[in-house]
């Protein structure tokens, strides 16, 4: 029997977390089903390019690949630069990207949705709805459950703050995100229902959220789109997420051209 039990504990459970029996993963691997079976069991050890092609097979993140080759008595193979510190192309193409975005809000955003980089325009309407407390709060998604920050301004507010609570409850399983601490946390903001902390996976998962706001007597909204690096060397890269808004009608649009001093404000 192997002496390194942690290796086949995750390679049952990413397989389970997948949907997958041992035919299934044995096929997407190119191996047999009994080598599977033996890997699991602890009756064979993995080669290092065996746990690779496992942890790829099996769509695993980056840092999760990591553990399992840690799990198996392998050095890590993939990097964790300091998100703060991209390479000079990977910033440019960030800064392009928020640029190009402009006059509408750009965010890029690290896997504990905390505001890694912004454009101007993303600043802009968070001083115009919040005023001095714009600069209070990094994590988006406390920024939208906090009743002093965005949330009074969030028409729909129940629908919003549960789709993005679903989100954060399916990341949290699916690539064991440590995002704990950050549900407990939006979970104990006042108002916010008990049964929010029980996830509910029968509801679907969507690509793009609509996010309706209130602002000088209008209903104003967003459409809002997740975009990730494909970066299979880069932990942090790949962890990253690039959120944009596109203005759902010209009221919306005209407020963000108006903020960037292109138009007037909209009519009240």
């Amino acid at each position: 029997m192997s002496d390194r039990p942690v290796f086949p504990a995750l390679l049952r459970y990413w397989r389970h977390a997948r949907g997958l029996s041992q035919l299934d993963l044995a096929g997407a691997a190119d191996v047999s089903a009994r080598h599977i079976s033996f890997l699991e069991t602890g009756r064979a050890r993995p080669s290092r390019a065996m746990v690779l092609r496992l942890g790829a097979s099996l769509d695993i993140a980056l840092r999760e690949q990591n553990a399992m080759l840690v799990a198996a008595g392998f050095a890590e193979a993939f990097t964790e630069p300091d998100p703060q510190g991209f390479s000079p192309a990977v910033e440019n193409a960030l800064r392009v990207m928020m640029d190009h975005h402009e006059p509408y809000p750009l965010l890029v955003l690290d896997r504990g949705y905390d505001l890694v980089m912004a454009n101007e325009a993303t600043g802009r309407l968070l001083r115009t709805l919040l005023g001095d407390a714009a600069d209070r709060e990094r994590n988006v998604m406390k920024l939208l459950f906090d009743p002093e920050l965005l949330r009074p301004f969030i028409l729909d507010w129940p629908q919003v703050a549960g789709a993005m609570l679903s989100r954060l409850q399916r990341e949290a399983l699916l690539d064991r995100r440590d995002l704990g601490p950050l549900l407990s946390a939006l979970c104990a903001y006042p108002e916010v229902p008990g049964d929010w902390r029980t996830p509910d996976f029968s509801a679907p998962s969507e690509a793009t959220l609509e996010l309706h706001f209130s602002y000088a007597g209008q209903r104003l909204g967003f459409l809002t789109t997740l975009t990730v690096f494909q970066a299979p060397q880069n932990i942090s890269l790949q962890e990253m997420q690039i959120e944009s808004y596109f203005p759902l009608d010209d009221a919306t649009d005209r407020l963000c051209r108006m903020l960037a001093g292109e138009a007037t404000a909209p009519a009240v």
